[in-house]
């Protein structure tokens, strides 16, 4: 089952990472205070909701409790985003990520209870949705159209077994290029050896792959 994801605003990094997300498998709930906007994204996100969430009550009643995860995309409005932020962690919202404008708001955003503040001009909106709807992935790079690369933990069904046992090209399509043990990279891969809970791998894969590999 993929993660529930709530995008709080349409602008052009909150579509990007809401459309990566629902077409990673996600269920999405977006929303903006702009109907228009609304209306228009409503085809490529599960729900899509009307809603002004500088007002508390407007964020609490969209039944954001369940989620998993909420990103808070309106990096222009402060005080939208610190309400958004602040009852989000008040409902139990697991984690929150957050868009800041400037080094000032970010502080302001992690003081209130954000997770993760995200600056657009460092973070695109397709990388961090990559990151956000894995259990597995650390970090995220593009290297073409086609291929990216990612660094990611060790699934748990991998843990204890070698590459050659997992044959991950043949089921995933992918190449491990390294692989990190106790912070330590290797560049060389040892096929033979067994993979431990805290192994890190980074990996090329075809983008259409990625959903597999999450699944």
């Amino acid at each position: 089952m993929g993660k529930s994801i709530a995008v709080f605003g349409l602008g052009r990094f909150g579509k990007s990472i809401a459309t990566t997300l629902y077409e990673a498998g996600a269920d999405v709930m977006v929303v903006d205070k702009n109907p228009k906007l609304v209306e228009a994204f409503s085809e490529n996100a599960t729900y899509a909701i009307n809603a002004d969430v500088s007002n508390a009550d407007a964020v609490k009643g969209l039944g954001i409790e369940e989620v998993d995860a909420v990103v808070v995309a309106m990096g222009s409005d402060l005080t939208a985003s610190i309400m958004s932020v602040m009852v989000a962690k008040e409902l139990g919202v697991p984690y929150v990520m957050a868009k800041a404008s400037d080094e000032r708001m970010g502080a302001i955003l992690k003081k209130v209870g954000a997770d993760k503040v995200l600056f657009p001009e460092e973070e695109s909106g397709a990388r961090t949705a990559r990151i956000l709807v894995s259990e597995s992935f650390m970090d995220y790079f593009d290297i073409d159209e086609n291929l990216c690369m990612l660094e990611m933990k060790v699934k748990p069904e991998w843990v204890g077994k070698n590459l050659m046992e997992l044959n991950l090209r043949k089921q995933y399509k992918l190449n491990v290029v390294a692989i990190k043990n106790n912070k330590k990279k290797h560049l060389f891969v040892d096929p033979e050896k067994p993979l431990q809970k805290e192994t890190e791998l980074l990996i090329v894969v075809d983008k259409m792959d990625l959903k597999k590999l999450n699944s």
